[in-house]
């Protein structure tokens, strides 16, 4: 099966991800404490490879992204 994301980047929410975060005032290594609150483990190189697009994000973690940061999973798929 052809991969539809395109070039270098392996997931299509890290930018999302990265505006959500700040505009909540987090750091990387915050966000990454928070979500070990919902028993989801992502170290803050995680997030700086998931928000540059560099790492894949699973179902469990974007949607404890989505809790974490209080935003939509539509906003962090940007519908």
């Amino acid at each position: 099966m052809a991969r539809i994301i395109d070039g270098n980047q392996n997931n299509i929410t890290g930018e999302r991800i990265k505006e959500a975060r700040l505009k909540a005032g987090l750091s990387q290594k915050e966000l990454s404490a928070k979500l070990e609150t919902e028993a989801v483990y992502v170290c803050r190189g995680s997030i700086s490879r998931i928000e540059k697009g560099e790492r894949t994000v699973t179902d469990i973690e974007i949607s404890a992204i989505s809790n974490v940061l209080n935003v939509s999973l539509d906003f962090l798929f940007g519908r």
